[in-house]
């Protein structure tokens, strides 16, 4: 099959690239000159495991190219894939919907023969009508089927998810669709790949769904961790006893500090919207927005507590700054509002993460950042665990003490064991569990 995958951000890298592997030939369009010319350089602009070789593997095979011209990768294509951004609108929290509408009209302009026209972008519900409308208006002879095709990637496990979904949503009627959408996703599966076909608006709604879900679970568990302190539970257990339940599952059920990244907090807040122009009330997606945006915020006054309540002239090393590991991504990082209630409590910010500062510096100018753990921990009144980077699970806490003024730790990701901070002499603070004294 000939893809043409509208989009260089995450998820059309990601998409363009494992649609290459699958055997297609893809070719990936982007109107950032820079971005294209780094990529013909092989450097890869997002942080995402394997992805860079994954990229070159394919560029090798010469099944994945890259360009700024759309008009004969989409003239050539059976689907087109839109894959720009939908961040915020300002304002009023809708979904901003201008880079896709604009990639309907320009592909509109250069189709040829059948095409489907694909929105992988998280779009609102009857956005692909419109994409529809502006195909037609603009083009009337065209040949064209739009269909949704929302994306189901974890940041930092995405081409694991591209390659063994769950599941993968198609929203079209049309049986000429169905049929190049079955052909492009069928080397998922020798027999039958695990596709879901429905009705296009259908396709769009789960999207909103599914995330609006999961972020409720990571709310719900939160507030729960809330009450384990002041009741003396530990919330991980508590976790672990209610996951066992096959109807609640494991996954999502970690506390922390609050969800953040690229697809949550605003998903949940274009819900919202949709939901308002519909008139109906969201109340338990809008309860969960608004406890999340308070938790990050709070996540300072937890530190501030950790050290008797003054934070005026002390020293915070702050662990992790991405919104979650194995990414650089910085998009609504419980980071954020933390280091800024940090900074705004009169407190001296040192911070380190693997892969996220140079992201992390134009979010957050007003601190130190150091080129490891150690030196970041070096005379800290307190340490601030915020991103799980596995590499954090092994530091060596005689070294950190040995370096800090304090031996303090709020570990707002339960990646250590109690029983070893206390074994190590360290004043110890996690979320949903017992503090504990070393």
């Amino acid at each position: 099959m000939r893809i043409a995958m509208i989009g260089t951000g995450y998820v059309g890298l990601v998409s363009g690239a494992c649609f290459a592997d699958f055997g297609h030939d893809v070719t990936c369009v982007d109107k950032d000159e820079k971005k294209i010319a780094a990529l013909h350089r092989g450097e890869i602009p997002i942080y995402e495991p394997g992805l860079d070789e994954l990229v070159a593997n394919n560029v090798r095979a010469k099944r994945l190219s890259f360009t700024t011209d759309l008009s004969k990768p989409v003239a050539d294509a059976d689907a087109v894939f839109i894959a720009v951004g939908t961040p915020s609108r300002r304002g009023d929290g809708h979904a901003d919907l201008s880079y896709v509408y604009a990639a309907a009209k320009e592909i509109a302009q250069s189709l040829s023969g059948f095409t489907v026209v694909v929105t992988k972008s998280t779009v609102p519900v009857g956005t692909g009508d419109e994409v529809e409308r502006i195909i037609r208006e603009t083009n009337p002879s065209a040949d064209v089927v739009v269909a949704s095709n929302p994306e189901f990637l974890r940041e930092g496990a995405a081409i694991r998810d591209f390659k063994f979904p769950d599941r993968v949503v198609v929203g079209t009627s049309d049986e000429r669709g169905r049929k190049v959408m079955g052909d492009i996703y069928r080397p998922l599966s020798l027999n039958q790949a695990p596709l879901m076909f429905t009705a296009r608006r259908t396709a769009e709604m789960i999207k909103y769904a599914a995330n609006a879900f999961l972020a409720t679970k990571i709310t719900f568990i939160n507030e729960i961790a809330d009450l384990s302190e002041k009741v003396g539970a530990n919330v991980q257990e508590v976790a672990r006893g209610i996951g066992l339940d096959n109807r609640i599952g494991t996954k999502f059920l970690h506390a922390g500090p609050g969800f953040g990244g690229s697809c949550f907090p605003k998903d949940t807040k274009a819900l919202i919207k949709i939901a308002q122009d519909y008139d109906v009330n969201l109340r338990i997606v809008e309860s969960v927005l608004a406890v999340n945006e308070n938790r990050k915020r709070a996540m300072a006054r937890k530190v501030s507590q950790a050290l008797g309540g003054s934070l005026r002239g002390k020293t915070i090393a702050v662990l992790g700054l991405t919104f979650k590991p194995d990414t650089d991504d910085m998009r609504d990082a419980p980071s954020i509002p933390l280091v800024t209630g940090l900074l705004d409590m009169g407190a001296k910010v040192k911070a380190f993460d693997p892969v996220g500062m140079e992201q992390a510096k134009g979010e957050l100018p007003g601190i130190t950042y150091c080129e490891d753990a150690y030196s970041c921990a070096q005379g800290a009144d307190a340490i601030v665990v915020v991103t799980e980077w596995t590499q954090f699970r092994g530091l060596d806490l005689d070294r950190l003490k040995a370096t800090m003024a304090q031996p303090v730790v709020i570990d707002l990701r339960n990646i250590f064991r109690p029983e070893d901070m206390a074994a190590a002499g360290f004043t110890y603070e996690s979320v949903g569990r017992p503090p504990v004294q070393g």
